[in-house]
């Protein structure tokens, strides 16, 4: 079985594989993870939530052309932004990590007091806010992020000073630019890396890690740009693009392919022509209940760990990816990075804890 196979090769390769080390940025989000109040019967927790998105937008559709009042019961404040959560998920798991973006101004938010503690941070300015709305069927993230706008190559290179950051990318094995969608200048940020900081470079078995955050807010041009610079990236390492179920429909969409099925063939298929349009190592697609991956002319498919009633939602993605790229940077082949991927994500959304590699070991024999 793919979790005896997966669990075995874990064993091998941690011990066999070095220091790990990754660049991770260049978000950071403040979230507030919160519950709407259905029918509220007294203070606190004494109410019924709002149990599905389908309810919710038939709350909010009953107030056109009236008003409402939704409230928000918050559960929890925490580091947010897939760049945190995923550098936290790596730190986690024994990676040296350092992180260059958002994350306070003029000092590092609480939130990220633990992250700035395990890590390197450089913080370029003020973190952006989130408000997610967790529901049973998925969750809706409401942002203020004009904070984002500052995140640009000047802004780095005057936090950081440009040869330092690209001593930083030069030391790390892993390079993950992630959240795409919520940073407006992060095309150039990447084509100014292609045009003037990779090439620069010593050659060296390099991955870089790409994720769009969910792009519909983007135009089709905007998209097409982006992952036409991802193709470049190749010339320097392998690249992964890391697709949840909605971003692939997304991607595939705005590459001129028709419709697939949500099943595994469908998965295989839009992980394969995505792969092979853009022309790069890697391409991974993740629903809640599986996940696959194309790489060369083969696909992988592994089932989830499915949660039914899980502690935690928001994040889920951010695990697996580092579970994945973890597996990358390992050496374990496709189908054992994707069950490492979905064996990450399944064990933070059952306790809201990134797991270790012992914690994984644990998860994988556990695992019925």
């Amino acid at each position: 079985m793919f979790r005896q196979r997966t669990l075995s090769s874990l064993r091998t390769q941690r011990a066999a594989t070095g220091a790990r080390r990754a660049l991770v940025g260049l978000d950071g989000f403040v979230d507030t993870i919160v519950t709407a109040v259905g029918q509220r019967r007294g203070p606190g927790t004494d109410f019924t939530p709002i149990a599905t998105i389908t309810d919710f937008s038939k709350r909010l559709a009953g107030a056109a052309g009236k008003s409402t009042n939704v409230e928000f019961y918050p559960t929890m404040e925490k580091l947010g932004g897939n760049g945190p959560i995923m550098a936290g998920a790596l730190l986690a798991n024994g990676s040296a990590v350092t992180y260059v973006g958002a994350l306070g101004h003029p000092n590092v938010h609480p939130v990220f007091a633990d992250l700035a503690k395990r890590a390197k941070v450089q913080t370029l300015c003020s973190a952006a806010h989130t408000t997610a709305v967790e529901f049973e069927d998925g969750k809706i993230m409401l942002g203020i992020m004009r904070s984002l706008d500052e995140v640009t190559t000047a802004k780095i290179n005057e936090v950081m000073g440009a040869d330092n950051f690209r001593k930083e990318i030069e030391a790390a094995g892993l390079v993950a630019i992630v959240n795409w969608t919520m940073l407006p200048h992060a095309t150039a940020i990447l084509r100014d890396l292609a045009d003037h900081v990779l090439p620069k470079l010593p050659k060296a078995p390099r991955r870089f890690f790409f994720d769009l955050a969910d792009p519909e807010k983007r135009t089709a041009e905007d998209l097409r740009a982006v992952l036409s610079v991802f193709t470049r990236f190749e010339a320097f390492g392998r690249v992964t693009l890391g697709l949840n179920l909605k971003e692939a429909q997304q991607v595939f969409a705005v590459l001129g392919f028709a419709p697939v099925k949500e099943d595994e063939a469908g998965l295989r298929t839009m992980a394969m022509d995505i792969r092979k349009m853009l022309a790069i190592d890697t391409v991974v697609v993740h629903p809640r209940e599986s996940a696959a991956c194309a790489q060369g002319d083969q696909t992988y498919w592994v089932p989830g760990p499915l949660a039914e009633k899980p502690l935690i939602t928001t994040g889920a993605g951010d695990h697996f990816n580092a579970g994945f790229m973890t597996g990358q940077v390992l050496g374990l082949d496709p189908e054992g990075a994707l069950t490492l991927g979905v064996c990450t994500s399944g064990h933070y959304v059952r306790t809201a804890k990134s797991p270790s590699l012992d914690d994984l070991e644990t998860f994988l024999a556990n695992w019925r």
